[in-house]
């Protein structure tokens, strides 16, 4: 509320609204793979999570399901490639962003030279299977960002790998 005096110099109250707008940045959208990562964790699966993101808008969400659907291709990369593929109508995922909790493997970084894919932002790395680590290429256009929430992507990495022994 604002009082402020009119040409008479009369009292008037306004009343006025202040929407917090939420923030989509790096941060908001990891902490949506990371959501992802823990659905997977529940069931059992490796918790890794990711998202692909259009216009600011998540056009596609995925987790591992490499168990629940006995493929070892079930990453959870390369189930939210397919599903924006999908969503987008078309193999290409330009003008895209995909956010990974743990740096993708050589075989999803395969996968997302080929979709042309914008940037790709994962969490926390992978230093025994990771594309980098592998010397793997995503395409020349593609953008690679690593290290957001990656404290938060490894403590759930290492809470799934210390209850299964």
């Amino acid at each position: 509320m604002v009082l402020i005096k009119d040409m008479s110099q009369n009292i008037i109250e306004i009343q006025y609204f202040c929407f917090m707008m939420e923030v989509f940045d790096d941060t908001y959208f990891m902490k949506k793979a990371l959501e992802e990562a823990q659905l997977a964790f529940e069931k059992g699966e490796v918790p890794v999570g990711a998202v692909v993101v259009s216009n600011q808008q998540i056009i596609a969400r995925a987790h591992n399901s490499t168990e629940q659907l006995n493929d070892v291709t079930a990453h959870a990369e390369m189930l939210a490639i397919t599903s924006a593929a999908n969503y987008l109508g078309g193999k290409y995922l330009k003008k895209c962003k995909l956010y990974v909790s743990l740096e993708p493997c050589q075989m999803c970084a395969g996968a997302l030279y080929w979709s042309q894919i914008d940037e790709v932002v994962f969490g926390a790395s992978d230093e025994k299977r990771g594309f980098l680590k592998m010397g793997t290429h995503l395409h020349p256009k593609t953008q690679i960002k690593g290290g957001v929430l990656a404290n938060e992507a490894q403590s759930l990495l290492q809470a799934f790998f210390t209850k299964k022994r």
